[in-house]
């Protein structure tokens, strides 16, 4: 690789430690201290920097270069990485919610600086490679942060492991500084354009298949992500343990989703985008059908349903890889349609909303679960998924 994809590669690594965090260490951490799944599901909420971002991108479009907003959100990482090693969850929990509350609006807008970055870098041929090296770096570092740190929690110790992610940050801040990025015109300040901000996100707006793109980012991931979200949780309780589930869901089956990302930029790359994406939709589906199925007849201790539960996660891991590629490859080139000096804030704006939909919904997943139950709120799941297969019909 060149040095501008490893560039990329660190940047969005890095980008996605925060996420490991809060999606894969949290919520097992949390659940075998006693805590709900309603509870659970509203520590969400601290993405919601990821929903906002769109607010302030313009500003790191018409503000400072790219450059320095990466410096600048890469140190605050790291200063909140040492704060919440001073920290303790059971002692301290409303300041570790406010440290990842910083660590979300940090890299959201580490992020908007990124994509501005990597579209001024990519070029179209680029891209499916491009957004393969994005999702595969960020789910790495998403391994990182949470099945691996799940997995060593017991031997590393919350400092410790807090330390040591703020010694990568210090890692991706001087190997950043030493990368020459040019500034654009998308770096010059607000004042020397004649735009309203009603006026700039109307022209986003405007921009070639940004409505459709939109509607199907929001909706896309609500069925994988409930079920994500909750069918490690239902392990846990049927003779899972931590470790074992951290071994398995953090690790194993994330591999097999940066597997499928890695693949999902061949897929861009052979001009199949829309024909494979529909094919993957109805693929994922099958296997929710196949996962609420195990879940439905599981039998604790029994070999053959914790086979079948595992092999369910790295197929759905797999699929959710593919599909994740082949998704912000078509938001990227949809972003490249727009004039340069609102392409950062386009792919903003269409991030923003595919995190809406993820966010939205796994929020209200657990407090589904406390009322519903598993089963029917796995119906419920079938049910979006099989929606966004009729949005690409």
């Amino acid at each position: 690789m060149t040095l501008k994809y490893w560039l990329l590669f660190l940047l969005y690594f890095v980008q996605g430690i925060p996420y490991g965090l809060q999606s894969g260490l949290l919520p097992v951490y949390f659940r075998t201290a006693g805590l709900s799944f309603t509870k659970i599901s509203l520590t969400k909420l601290l993405y919601l920097p990821w929903i906002l971002k769109v607010l302030w991108a313009p500003f790191v479009d018409w503000y400072l270069s790219k450059k320095t907003w990466l410096m600048l959100t890469m140190c605050g990482l790291g200063m909140t990485c040492l704060a919440c090693s001073f920290l303790t969850p059971e002692v301290d929990f409303l300041g570790v919610a406010v440290t990842l509350l910083l660590m979300n609006l940090f890299a959201s807008i580490q992020d908007v600086a990124t994509d501005g970055v990597a579209i001024q870098l990519l070029g179209a041929e680029e891209v499916g490679f491009g957004n393969s090296i994005q999702v595969v770096a960020y789910k790495l570092g998403s391994l990182l942060a949470g099945g691996g740190l799940l997995t060593f929690l017991h031997h590393l110790g919350w400092g410790a492991l807090f330390v040591y992610l703020a010694v990568i940050y210090a890692t991706a801040i001087g190997f950043t500084s030493r990368f020459h990025l040019s500034s654009s015109t998308q770096d010059r300040p607000a004042k020397d354009w004649d735009l309203t901000v009603l006026r700039f996100f109307h022209e986003i707006l405007l921009v070639p298949d940004t409505l459709w793109t939109a509607g199907f980012v929001l909706i896309y991931k609500l069925g994988e992500q409930g079920s994500v979200s909750m069918f490690p949780l239902f392990l846990l309780e049927h003779s899972f343990s931590p470790q074992k589930l951290g071994f398995w869901n953090g690790i194993v089956a994330t591999a097999f989703s940066i597997t499928g990302s890695s693949l999902g930029g061949h897929l861009v790359s052979d001009s199949r985008n829309s024909e494979s994406l529909q094919i993957l939709l109805v693929l994922r589906f099958c296997n929710l059908l196949f996962q609420t199925w195990v879940m439905v007849t599981y039998t604790d201790q029994a070999a053959a349903f914790q086979v079948a539960a595992v092999l369910s996660l790295c197929i759905q891991h797999f699929i959710g890889g593919l599909i994740t590629t082949l998704v912000f490859s078509k938001m990227m080139l949809c972003s490249q349609k727009a004039p340069e000096r609102i392409q950062a804030t386009h792919y903003s704006f269409l991030a923003a909303i595919e995190v809406l939909g993820k966010v939205a919904f796994s929020t209200v997943a657990g407090s589904l679960v406390d009322w519903l139950g598993f089963r029917h709120t796995f119906g419920i799941f079938l049910a979006f998924s099989f929606a966004s297969v009729l949005y690409t019909v």
